[in-house]
Protein backbone atom coordinates (compact mmCIF):
# COMPACT_ATOMS: atom_id res chain seq x y z
CA UNK A 1 0.00 0.00 0.00
CA UNK A 2 1.04 3.46 -1.21
CA UNK A 3 1.08 5.41 2.18
CA UNK A 4 0.16 9.24 1.35
CA UNK A 5 0.88 10.75 4.16
CA UNK A 6 -1.33 13.94 3.07
CA UNK A 7 -4.62 12.50 3.91
CA UNK A 8 -3.80 11.74 7.53
CA UNK A 9 -2.30 14.96 8.42
CA UNK A 10 -5.90 16.51 6.79
CA UNK A 11 -7.55 14.31 9.20
CA UNK A 12 -5.09 15.53 11.96
CA UNK A 13 -5.70 18.93 11.34
CA UNK A 14 -9.31 18.69 11.46
CA UNK A 15 -9.39 17.21 15.01
CA UNK A 16 -6.87 19.77 16.27
CA UNK A 17 -9.59 22.64 15.21
CA UNK A 18 -12.22 20.49 16.80
CA UNK A 19 -10.32 20.20 20.23
CA UNK A 20 -10.17 24.05 19.76
CA UNK A 21 -7.39 24.36 22.83
CA UNK A 22 -5.82 21.35 24.12
CA UNK A 23 -3.83 18.45 24.06
CA UNK A 24 -4.66 15.00 22.53
CA UNK A 25 -2.99 11.46 23.24
CA UNK A 26 -3.78 8.46 21.26
CA UNK A 27 -2.42 5.29 21.64
CA UNK A 28 -2.30 2.61 19.59
CA UNK A 29 -3.21 -0.86 20.34
CA UNK A 30 -0.73 -3.60 22.26
CA UNK A 31 0.34 -7.21 21.22
CA UNK A 32 -1.47 -9.39 22.35
CA UNK A 33 0.72 -12.86 23.33
CA UNK A 34 -1.13 -16.01 21.97
CA UNK A 35 0.82 -18.83 23.29
CA UNK A 36 4.71 -18.99 25.26
CA UNK A 37 6.61 -16.35 23.07
CA UNK A 38 4.50 -16.00 20.09
CA UNK A 39 1.86 -13.44 19.28
CA UNK A 40 -1.58 -13.26 17.38
CA UNK A 41 -0.86 -11.44 14.03
CA UNK A 42 -0.78 -7.20 14.97
CA UNK A 43 -3.57 -5.22 14.29
CA UNK A 44 -3.15 -1.66 15.12
CA UNK A 45 -6.04 0.84 16.77
CA UNK A 46 -8.41 2.12 14.40
CA UNK A 47 -8.31 5.30 15.36
CA UNK A 48 -4.27 5.93 16.05
CA UNK A 49 -3.96 4.57 11.98
CA UNK A 50 -7.00 6.97 11.27
CA UNK A 51 -4.97 9.71 12.23
CA UNK A 52 -1.50 8.81 11.35
CA UNK A 53 -1.12 5.68 8.50
CA UNK A 54 1.43 4.20 10.70
CA UNK A 55 1.22 0.22 11.58
CA UNK A 56 3.68 -0.56 14.14
CA UNK A 57 2.77 -1.63 17.65
CA UNK A 58 4.34 0.36 20.51
CA UNK A 59 3.60 4.08 19.25
CA UNK A 60 1.36 6.70 20.67
CA UNK A 61 -0.14 9.93 18.70
CA UNK A 62 -0.06 13.11 20.73
CA UNK A 63 -2.06 16.35 18.93
CA UNK A 64 -1.48 19.74 20.46
CA UNK A 65 -3.99 22.52 19.06
CA UNK A 66 -3.92 26.43 19.92
CA UNK A 67 -1.72 28.86 18.69
CA UNK A 68 0.97 26.52 18.01
CA UNK A 69 -0.40 22.95 16.39
CA UNK A 70 1.94 20.22 16.37
CA UNK A 71 1.29 16.24 15.70
CA UNK A 72 3.70 14.16 17.51
CA UNK A 73 4.50 10.58 16.84
CA UNK A 74 6.34 8.24 19.86
CA UNK A 75 7.41 4.88 17.93
CA UNK A 76 10.13 2.24 18.55
CA UNK A 77 13.65 3.47 18.03
CA UNK A 78 15.69 2.00 15.44
CA UNK A 79 17.15 -1.90 16.05
CA UNK A 80 19.00 -3.47 13.35
CA UNK A 81 19.17 -6.65 15.95
CA UNK A 82 15.46 -7.22 16.62
CA UNK A 83 14.90 -5.87 12.68
CA UNK A 84 16.78 -9.10 12.04
CA UNK A 85 14.30 -10.94 14.09
CA UNK A 86 10.95 -9.20 13.39
CA UNK A 87 11.15 -6.96 10.40
CA UNK A 88 11.52 -3.41 9.63
CA UNK A 89 11.11 -0.74 11.93
CA UNK A 90 10.63 3.11 10.36
CA UNK A 91 12.04 4.57 13.57
CA UNK A 92 11.46 8.24 14.98
CA UNK A 93 13.30 10.27 11.96
CA UNK A 94 12.17 8.22 8.96
CA UNK A 95 8.34 8.23 10.47
CA UNK A 96 8.12 12.04 11.15
CA UNK A 97 9.93 12.27 7.55
CA UNK A 98 7.32 9.74 5.83
CA UNK A 99 4.39 10.21 7.48
CA UNK A 100 4.70 14.21 7.57
CA UNK A 101 4.62 14.92 11.75
CA UNK A 102 5.98 17.46 13.09
CA UNK A 103 8.05 15.93 15.22
CA UNK A 104 9.07 12.42 16.51
CA UNK A 105 10.58 10.65 19.55
CA UNK A 106 11.51 7.46 20.45
CA UNK A 107 8.63 5.57 22.39
CA UNK A 108 11.02 5.69 25.61
CA UNK A 109 10.78 9.23 25.97
CA UNK A 110 6.72 9.24 25.71
CA UNK A 111 6.33 10.01 29.88
CA UNK A 112 9.44 12.25 30.03
CA UNK A 113 7.92 14.46 26.97
CA UNK A 114 4.19 13.81 28.09
CA UNK A 115 4.81 15.80 31.73
CA UNK A 116 6.10 18.53 29.43
CA UNK A 117 3.69 19.00 26.53
CA UNK A 118 0.57 18.58 29.19
CA UNK A 119 2.01 21.70 30.73
CA UNK A 120 -0.18 24.38 30.68
CA UNK A 121 -2.95 22.54 27.99
CA UNK A 122 -6.48 23.59 29.83
CA UNK A 123 -7.81 20.64 28.31
CA UNK A 124 -6.20 16.51 27.82
CA UNK A 125 -8.55 14.41 25.11
CA UNK A 126 -7.94 10.74 25.75
CA UNK A 127 -9.63 7.29 25.08
CA UNK A 128 -10.42 7.40 28.99
CA UNK A 129 -11.82 3.86 29.74
CA UNK A 130 -10.57 1.87 26.72
CA UNK A 131 -7.32 0.73 28.43
CA UNK A 132 -6.96 0.27 32.49
CA UNK A 133 -3.63 0.31 32.56
CA UNK A 134 -3.30 3.33 30.22
CA UNK A 135 -6.12 5.03 31.94
CA UNK A 136 -3.94 4.81 35.35
CA UNK A 137 -0.85 5.52 33.32
CA UNK A 138 -2.26 9.06 31.82
CA UNK A 139 -3.59 9.91 35.21
CA UNK A 140 0.16 9.72 36.98
CA UNK A 141 1.43 11.63 34.17
CA UNK A 142 -1.13 14.18 34.99
CA UNK A 143 -0.57 14.14 38.66
CA UNK A 144 2.82 14.34 37.75
CA UNK A 145 2.55 17.54 35.81
CA UNK A 146 0.07 18.65 39.11
CA UNK A 147 3.37 18.60 41.07
CA UNK A 148 4.81 21.48 39.53
CA UNK A 149 1.89 24.36 40.22
CA UNK A 150 4.53 26.01 42.32
CA UNK A 151 6.86 26.26 38.84
CA UNK A 152 3.80 27.82 37.58
CA UNK A 153 2.87 24.82 35.28
CA UNK A 154 -0.90 23.55 35.55
CA UNK A 155 -2.00 19.99 34.60
CA UNK A 156 -5.29 20.20 32.22
CA UNK A 157 -8.59 20.74 34.23
CA UNK A 158 -10.49 19.04 32.28
CA UNK A 159 -10.31 15.28 30.74
CA UNK A 160 -12.56 14.61 27.59
CA UNK A 161 -13.22 11.72 25.71
CA UNK A 162 -11.00 11.80 22.08
CA UNK A 163 -13.47 9.65 20.86
CA UNK A 164 -16.48 11.57 21.18
CA UNK A 165 -14.41 13.83 18.18
CA UNK A 166 -13.19 11.11 16.66
CA UNK A 167 -16.04 8.80 15.85
CA UNK A 168 -18.03 10.98 14.06
CA UNK A 169 -15.25 12.38 11.25
CA UNK A 170 -14.83 8.40 11.31
CA UNK A 171 -18.33 7.78 10.58
CA UNK A 172 -18.32 10.09 7.27
CA UNK A 173 -16.38 8.05 4.81
CA UNK A 174 -13.90 10.09 2.22
CA UNK A 175 -13.32 8.73 -0.96
CA UNK A 176 -9.65 7.07 0.12
CA UNK A 177 -11.82 5.70 2.18
CA UNK A 178 -15.00 4.31 -0.15
CA UNK A 179 -12.46 3.66 -3.05
CA UNK A 180 -10.53 1.16 -0.35
CA UNK A 181 -13.82 0.18 0.83
CA UNK A 182 -15.26 -0.83 -2.96
CA UNK A 183 -11.95 -3.02 -3.37
CA UNK A 184 -12.08 -5.12 -0.42
CA UNK A 185 -15.85 -5.42 -1.20
CA UNK A 186 -15.06 -6.58 -4.29
CA UNK A 187 -12.88 -9.11 -2.87
CA UNK A 188 -14.84 -10.43 -0.38
CA UNK A 189 -17.80 -10.90 -3.39
CA UNK A 190 -15.45 -13.03 -5.19
CA UNK A 191 -15.04 -15.18 -2.22
CA UNK A 192 -18.48 -15.81 -1.66
CA UNK A 193 -19.12 -16.88 -5.27
CA UNK A 194 -15.83 -19.24 -4.44
CA UNK A 195 -17.31 -20.62 -2.24
CA UNK A 196 -20.91 -21.36 -3.42
CA UNK A 197 -18.98 -23.23 -5.97
CA UNK A 198 -16.84 -25.04 -3.94
CA UNK A 199 -19.65 -26.22 -1.30
CA UNK A 200 -21.07 -29.69 -1.63
CA UNK A 201 -22.57 -32.07 0.49
CA UNK A 202 -19.87 -34.28 2.58
CA UNK A 203 -17.38 -30.97 3.10
CA UNK A 204 -16.89 -29.63 6.19
CA UNK A 205 -18.05 -26.29 7.51
CA UNK A 206 -14.41 -24.96 7.50
CA UNK A 207 -12.65 -26.22 4.47
CA UNK A 208 -15.33 -23.82 2.70
CA UNK A 209 -14.02 -21.23 5.22
CA UNK A 210 -10.41 -22.05 3.76
CA UNK A 211 -11.68 -21.28 0.25
CA UNK A 212 -12.85 -17.62 1.97
CA UNK A 213 -9.40 -16.89 3.10
CA UNK A 214 -7.45 -17.89 -0.15
CA UNK A 215 -9.43 -15.52 -2.11
CA UNK A 216 -8.95 -12.95 0.98
CA UNK A 217 -5.28 -13.34 0.52
CA UNK A 218 -5.36 -13.80 -3.41
CA UNK A 219 -6.21 -10.13 -3.49
CA UNK A 220 -3.60 -9.02 -0.99
CA UNK A 221 -6.38 -9.26 1.79
CA UNK A 222 -4.40 -10.76 4.34
CA UNK A 223 -6.83 -11.21 7.30
CA UNK A 224 -10.63 -12.02 7.42
CA UNK A 225 -12.36 -8.56 9.02
CA UNK A 226 -13.72 -11.14 11.75
CA UNK A 227 -13.98 -14.59 12.64
CA UNK A 228 -15.73 -15.97 9.33
CA UNK A 229 -19.21 -17.68 10.59
CA UNK A 230 -19.61 -20.85 8.07
CA UNK A 231 -22.92 -22.42 9.44
CA UNK A 232 -24.55 -25.16 7.55
CA UNK A 233 -28.16 -26.77 9.13
CA UNK A 234 -29.02 -26.25 12.48
CA UNK A 235 -25.93 -23.58 12.98
CA UNK A 236 -27.20 -21.28 10.76
CA UNK A 237 -29.69 -20.05 13.83
CA UNK A 238 -26.29 -19.40 16.08
CA UNK A 239 -26.03 -15.65 15.21
CA UNK A 240 -22.34 -15.86 16.14
CA UNK A 241 -21.44 -19.40 15.53
CA UNK A 242 -17.91 -19.75 14.42
CA UNK A 243 -17.15 -23.61 15.18
CA UNK A 244 -17.04 -24.13 11.69
CA UNK A 245 -16.16 -27.42 12.14
CA UNK A 246 -19.83 -29.38 11.49
CA UNK A 247 -19.89 -31.88 8.36
CA UNK A 248 -22.28 -30.30 5.34
CA UNK A 249 -25.13 -32.45 5.00
CA UNK A 250 -27.48 -32.53 1.67
CA UNK A 251 -31.21 -30.77 2.08
CA UNK A 252 -29.21 -28.41 4.18
CA UNK A 253 -28.74 -24.21 3.77
CA UNK A 254 -25.59 -23.04 4.54
CA UNK A 255 -25.17 -19.90 5.89
CA UNK A 256 -21.71 -17.54 5.23
CA UNK A 257 -21.14 -14.37 7.05
CA UNK A 258 -17.85 -13.54 5.87
CA UNK A 259 -15.78 -10.32 5.06
CA UNK A 260 -12.12 -9.36 4.04
CA UNK A 261 -10.41 -6.12 5.73
CA UNK A 262 -7.58 -4.47 3.20
CA UNK A 263 -5.86 -1.47 4.39
CA UNK A 264 -7.35 -1.62 8.00
CA UNK A 265 -11.19 -1.32 6.28
CA UNK A 266 -13.69 -3.95 6.65
CA UNK A 267 -16.35 -5.80 4.36
CA UNK A 268 -18.92 -7.61 5.74
CA UNK A 269 -21.07 -10.04 3.40
CA UNK A 270 -23.58 -12.61 4.58
CA UNK A 271 -24.58 -15.19 2.02
CA UNK A 272 -27.13 -18.38 2.67
CA UNK A 273 -27.70 -20.90 -0.35
CA UNK A 274 -28.22 -24.86 -0.17
CA UNK A 275 -25.74 -26.97 0.35
CA UNK A 276 -26.92 -28.85 -3.36
CA UNK A 277 -27.33 -26.27 -5.23
CA UNK A 278 -31.35 -27.00 -5.41
CA UNK A 279 -33.48 -24.89 -2.49
CA UNK A 280 -36.42 -26.64 -1.22
CA UNK A 281 -39.66 -25.44 -1.61
CA UNK A 282 -39.83 -24.77 2.15
CA UNK A 283 -36.56 -23.11 2.21
CA UNK A 284 -37.38 -20.85 -0.92
CA UNK A 285 -40.20 -19.73 0.90
CA UNK A 286 -38.45 -18.10 3.67
CA UNK A 287 -35.93 -17.30 1.67
CA UNK A 288 -37.84 -15.03 -0.57
CA UNK A 289 -39.40 -13.49 2.69
CA UNK A 290 -35.83 -12.52 3.75
CA UNK A 291 -34.44 -11.34 0.56
CA UNK A 292 -38.04 -8.51 -0.21
CA UNK A 293 -36.93 -7.43 3.54
CA UNK A 294 -33.54 -6.79 2.50
CA UNK A 295 -34.92 -5.43 -0.65
CA UNK A 296 -37.48 -2.82 1.39
CA UNK A 297 -34.29 -1.84 4.11
CA UNK A 298 -32.01 -1.02 1.31
CA UNK A 299 -34.63 1.56 -0.55
CA UNK A 300 -35.27 2.66 2.55
CA UNK A 301 -31.03 3.78 3.11
CA UNK A 302 -31.52 6.84 1.75
CA UNK A 303 -30.45 10.55 3.04
CA UNK A 304 -32.65 12.15 5.50
CA UNK A 305 -34.58 8.73 6.03
CA UNK A 306 -33.40 7.79 9.28
CA UNK A 307 -30.99 5.45 10.78
CA UNK A 308 -33.75 3.19 12.61
CA UNK A 309 -35.97 3.63 8.72
CA UNK A 310 -34.13 0.24 7.16
CA UNK A 311 -34.84 -1.76 10.09
CA UNK A 312 -38.87 -0.48 10.07
CA UNK A 313 -39.34 -1.57 6.38
CA UNK A 314 -37.07 -4.88 6.66
CA UNK A 315 -39.58 -5.36 10.00
CA UNK A 316 -42.65 -5.06 8.14
CA UNK A 317 -42.47 -6.96 5.23
CA UNK A 318 -40.46 -10.24 8.05
CA UNK A 319 -43.83 -9.99 10.40
CA UNK A 320 -46.11 -10.71 7.07
CA UNK A 321 -43.65 -13.39 6.30
CA UNK A 322 -44.28 -14.94 8.85
CA UNK A 323 -47.91 -14.66 9.01
CA UNK A 324 -47.84 -15.88 6.24
CA UNK A 325 -45.87 -18.87 7.35
CA UNK A 326 -47.80 -19.50 10.50
CA UNK A 327 -45.11 -18.69 12.82
CA UNK A 328 -47.16 -15.53 13.82
CA UNK A 329 -50.24 -14.95 14.19
CA UNK A 330 -52.57 -11.64 14.15
CA UNK A 331 -51.93 -8.55 11.81
CA UNK A 332 -48.56 -6.77 10.98
CA UNK A 333 -48.94 -4.37 13.58
CA UNK A 334 -50.09 -6.71 16.67
CA UNK A 335 -47.50 -8.90 15.61
CA UNK A 336 -45.08 -5.69 15.94
CA UNK A 337 -46.60 -4.64 19.11
CA UNK A 338 -46.56 -8.09 20.91
CA UNK A 339 -42.79 -8.71 19.73
CA UNK A 340 -43.57 -12.05 18.81
CA UNK A 341 -41.54 -12.10 15.80
CA UNK A 342 -38.56 -12.22 18.08
CA UNK A 343 -38.46 -15.28 18.18
CA UNK A 344 -37.36 -15.92 14.28
CA UNK A 345 -35.99 -12.26 13.95
CA UNK A 346 -34.01 -11.47 16.98
CA UNK A 347 -31.46 -8.36 15.83
CA UNK A 348 -31.39 -5.56 14.62
CA UNK A 349 -30.88 -4.80 10.50
CA UNK A 350 -27.82 -3.42 9.91
CA UNK A 351 -24.44 -1.52 11.96
CA UNK A 352 -21.94 1.14 11.01
CA UNK A 353 -18.79 -0.29 8.80
CA UNK A 354 -15.68 0.82 8.22
CA UNK A 355 -12.22 0.51 10.15
CA UNK A 356 -13.92 -1.79 12.40
CA UNK A 357 -16.45 -4.49 11.05
CA UNK A 358 -19.06 -2.76 13.81
CA UNK A 359 -18.12 1.01 13.45
CA UNK A 360 -17.73 3.88 15.39
CA UNK A 361 -20.71 6.27 15.38
CA UNK A 362 -23.43 7.44 17.29
CA UNK A 363 -26.89 5.70 16.02
CA UNK A 364 -28.92 8.03 17.73
CA UNK A 365 -29.15 11.91 18.28
CA UNK A 366 -30.63 12.81 21.59
CA UNK A 367 -33.52 10.45 21.57
CA UNK A 368 -34.31 10.53 18.43
CA UNK A 369 -32.73 8.18 15.48
CA UNK A 370 -30.29 10.51 13.45
CA UNK A 371 -30.34 11.09 9.96
CA UNK A 372 -28.61 9.04 7.20
CA UNK A 373 -26.46 11.33 5.42
CA UNK A 374 -23.91 11.25 2.45
CA UNK A 375 -20.69 9.34 3.03
CA UNK A 376 -22.78 7.00 6.12
CA UNK A 377 -21.44 3.49 5.12
CA UNK A 378 -23.68 0.27 7.00
CA UNK A 379 -24.53 -2.68 6.08
CA UNK A 380 -28.52 -4.20 5.81
CA UNK A 381 -28.67 -8.05 7.20
CA UNK A 382 -32.74 -9.02 7.71
CA UNK A 383 -32.61 -12.92 8.89
CA UNK A 384 -34.82 -15.43 9.95
CA UNK A 385 -33.67 -18.07 12.32
CA UNK A 386 -36.21 -21.34 12.68
CA UNK A 387 -35.29 -23.87 15.66
CA UNK A 388 -37.59 -26.92 16.20
CA UNK A 389 -40.90 -26.41 18.09
CA UNK A 390 -43.60 -27.47 18.87
CA UNK A 391 -45.90 -24.68 17.15
CA UNK A 392 -43.91 -24.40 13.90
CA UNK A 393 -44.44 -26.49 11.00
CA UNK A 394 -41.44 -29.47 10.74
CA UNK A 395 -40.68 -28.12 7.02
CA UNK A 396 -39.29 -25.05 8.65
CA UNK A 397 -37.18 -26.13 11.28
CA UNK A 398 -33.78 -25.49 11.61
CA UNK A 399 -33.96 -22.90 8.42
CA UNK A 400 -31.27 -20.17 9.29
CA UNK A 401 -31.43 -17.48 6.88
CA UNK A 402 -29.45 -13.71 6.79
CA UNK A 403 -28.77 -11.91 3.95
CA UNK A 404 -26.25 -8.75 4.29
CA UNK A 405 -25.02 -6.23 2.06
CA UNK A 406 -22.76 -3.18 2.75
CA UNK A 407 -23.93 -0.03 1.12
CA UNK A 408 -23.12 3.50 1.30
CA UNK A 409 -25.26 6.43 0.99
CA UNK A 410 -24.85 8.94 -1.18
CA UNK A 411 -26.47 12.43 -2.45
CA UNK A 412 -29.20 10.62 -4.28
CA UNK A 413 -29.93 7.45 -2.44
CA UNK A 414 -27.23 4.54 -1.95
CA UNK A 415 -24.75 2.51 -3.66
CA UNK A 416 -24.65 -1.45 -2.76
CA UNK A 417 -20.68 -2.19 -2.87
CA UNK A 418 -21.75 -6.14 -2.92
CA UNK A 419 -24.46 -6.61 -5.03
CA UNK A 420 -22.18 -8.50 -7.42
CA UNK A 421 -22.68 -11.70 -4.59
CA UNK A 422 -25.60 -13.49 -5.99
CA UNK A 423 -28.60 -13.20 -3.83
CA UNK A 424 -31.80 -14.17 -5.85
CA UNK A 425 -32.84 -18.17 -6.11
CA UNK A 426 -32.17 -17.87 -9.98
CA UNK A 427 -28.65 -16.50 -9.23
CA UNK A 428 -27.58 -18.44 -6.53
CA UNK A 429 -28.85 -21.64 -8.37
CA UNK A 430 -27.38 -21.24 -11.68
CA UNK A 431 -24.22 -20.50 -9.84
CA UNK A 432 -23.99 -23.55 -8.64
CA UNK A 433 -25.34 -25.56 -11.53
CA UNK A 434 -22.09 -24.57 -13.12
CA UNK A 435 -19.59 -26.19 -10.52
Amino acid sequence: MTIDPTIYAQRRARLISKMQRGIAIVPTAPEVARNADTHYSYRHDSSFYYLSGFTEPEAVLVLISGDEPKSILFCREKNPDREVWDGYRFGPDAAREQFGFDAAYSIEQLDEKLTELMGNQPALFYPMGGDAAWDQRILKLRSAVQEKVRSGIRAPDEIRDVRSLLNEMRLFKDKHELDIMRRAAAISTIAHQRAMRFTRPDQFEYQIEAELLHEFCSHGARNPAYTSIVAGGANACVLHYVGNNALLKDGDLLLIDAGCELDGYASDITRTFPVNGKFSAAQKDVYEIVLAAQAAAISAAKPKQTWNAPHDAALRVLCQGFIDLKLCHGSVDEVLHNESYKKFYMHRTGHWLGMDVHDVGDYKSGDNWRALQPGMVLTVEPGCYIRPADDVPMALWNIGIRIEDDVVITAKGNEVLTNAAPKTVADIEELMRKR
